[in-house]
Parts: C-alpha cells; structure tokens; sequence
C-alpha cells in the first residue's frame, strides 16, 4: 500500500501547472464528449467520420426518425464535431476535419475494439 506524503512537491506541481490545457481546450474536449455521450450521437458521429450522408440516409442507417436524427446533427455541428454542404435541396453531414475529431474518431474505434470500413 502507498503511503500518503504530507508535503507538497513544488516541482511537480509546477510542471503540472505548465502543461495543463488552456481553458479554451479544456471547454471544447468537454463540450465534445457530452455530445458523444449520447448513443445516437455516437453512432451518429462514426457514421459521418467514415461516410457524408443525408439525413434520410443517417435515419435509415440508424432506425431513427429524420426529425431526431435533425435533432443530432444541430448538436454535434454546434459543437464542432460535423460539417454539412448543401446540394440542391438537401444537405449533406460529415465529420469536420480537425485535430480533435480524428482523434475522437480513433478513441472510439480503440474503446469499442472496431475497425474503420474499407
């Protein structure tokens, strides 16, 4: 069993302090991953790492109504996680391209113990 220490490592603390993430960081990562707490987002998400899609197709993939798969989208484009493109009348969703979604992306693939598609 480890001892408790009494003391106060300054150092270590230090360094703690110079590498913890901006408040700016910290916000999005947490904003991201409650939005990814929600299954169907989750799944939602994957989906669109992999794959643009509509929303009649995001609802047949998913066994959702379009108005909750509607619902979905406007969270997690909010937060940053997808993008969509208009083509005519409808619009198309996809994972947005940055840094933090490609590392969710694999995070999930890594929890879940899942492959990407070919």
């Amino acid at each position: 069993m480890t001892t408790p220490h009494n003391h106060h490592d300054e150092e270590f603390s230090k360094n703690i302090l110079e590498t913890m993430p901006s408040d700016e960081a910290v916000t999005s990562v947490s904003e991201a991953m409650k939005q990814l707490g929600d299954p169907s987002r989750l799944r939602i998400f994957w989906i669109l790492c992999h794959t643009e899609e509509c929303v009649i197709d995001i609802a047949a993939m998913t066994e959702m109504t379009s108005p909750a798969v509607s619902h979905h989208l406007r969270l997690l484009k909010t937060a940053g996680l997808i993008e969509a493109r208009r083509a005519g009348k409808e619009m198309y969703y996809k994972a947005s391209d940055t840094r933090l979604v490609r590392k969710l992306h694999k995070v999930i693939e890594e929890i879940a113990d899942i492959t990407c598609p070919d």
